[in-house]
């Protein structure tokens, strides 16, 4: 059985110190103790090292009294490593000066510079560089990205519209006016590996580049257990009736927030019927066309993207290494 605290953003075992994150005097102590420093953000993009000598992209970390986080919001404290405690700055009421901004193709490939920084150091797309990160980098930096998303998108009270202040170093909004309390929200989604035999059933969305073929995915609806979602949503997409299904494993996703949740399951008649408002094709994939996919030399299907808890599943399955 394979482990799958492997796969990209499948932890790497931080120490999250959250009995520090309430106090202030021990945070302090904590800091003057081990040292501290900042990973950074700018409109969702980590800072990455990119220079020729980097054997990978990884997260560059900064003093916090650097002076790029003079007019930024508090950081948010992500853990304890080694070296120290780790915050999380974001930055984006930076701007860009004669530089190319976030496009709004499926994967951006812009990389934003800033003039205070050594010019390897730059804002690249996290789908980008995922694959790459150490297993720490990655969950600090799929950690961070989706606290500053949640913060974005919760700037009020969703109990009475007032303005919410920002406690527990930034894992908690409180409501000053009606005393509500709002913790960050993750979204609980299955994708499944579905098998006929020897084919796996694939599909892609509108609007995914060429070629870009994956497993169904779809929300846990309220009142609904994983494995009923499963069954559900492989329906509605492609009309396949599933039967017995079983849990492999899980990867956090912070586009912009969700657990996926992988499952197997055997479809109980290979018939498909898509639904075109839920996806835009759907097939099934020998093992032997799945691995000349794998190899980039199918004439349809593109390999799905390294990173991702779907490439991580076929990859195993193709190895024979689920069961």
């Amino acid at each position: 059985m394979i482990d799958f605290e492997t796969v990209t953003f499948g932890g790497s075992g931080l120490n999250r110190v959250a009995h520090l994150r309430a106090d202030a005097e021990a945070l302090k102590s904590a800091c003057a103790k081990h040292g501290s420093y900042a990973v950074v953000f700018w409109r969702g993009k980590p800072l990455v090292d990119a220079g020729p000598e980097a054997t990978a992209h990884q997260l560059v970390r900064l003093p916090l009294n650097h002076p790029i986080f003079q007019n930024a919001p508090a950081p948010i404290l992500l853990g304890q490593e080694d070296a120290g405690l780790c915050f999380a700055y974001d930055i984006s009421n930076w701007q860009p000066v004669g530089q190319d901004l976030p496009d709004q193709s499926f994967l951006d490939q812009t990389f934003q510079r800033h003039p205070d920084l050594d010019q390897n150091h730059g804002f690249q797309e996290l789908r980008a560089v995922m694959a790459r990160l150490s297993a720490r980098d990655a969950e600090l930096a799929a950690t961070g990205r989706s606290l500053f998303a949640w913060h974005r998108s919760h700037q009020f009270c969703s109990a009475c519209g007032a303005r919410a202040q920002v406690v527990q170093s930034g894992w908690q909004s409180s409501c000053p006016s009606c005393g509500t309390q709002h913790f960050p929200r993750t979204d609980p989604v299955v994708i499944m590996l579905i098998t006929h035999g020897n084919s796996v059933l694939l599909g892609r969305s509108p609007g995914w580049p060429e070629g870009m073929y994956s497993l169904l995915a779809g929300f846990v609806e309220p009142g609904e257990t994983p494995e009923a979602a499963v069954r559900r949503e492989v329906f509605e997409e492609a009309g396949v009736t599933v039967g017995q299904v079983g849990y492999l494993g899980s990867q956090p996703w912070a586009f912009p927030s969700s657990l996926m949740m992988g499952f197997r399951g055997e479809a109980k008649d290979p018939t498909i019927q898509i639904d075109p408002v839920e996806i835009e094709d759907a097939l099934w994939v020998s093992r032997e066309e799945l691995t000349v996919a794998f190899a980039g030399d199918h004439e349809k299907i593109k390999p799905t993207r390294k990173g991702s808890i779907a490439h991580f599943i076929l990859l195993n399955w193709l190895a024979d290494k689920l069961d």
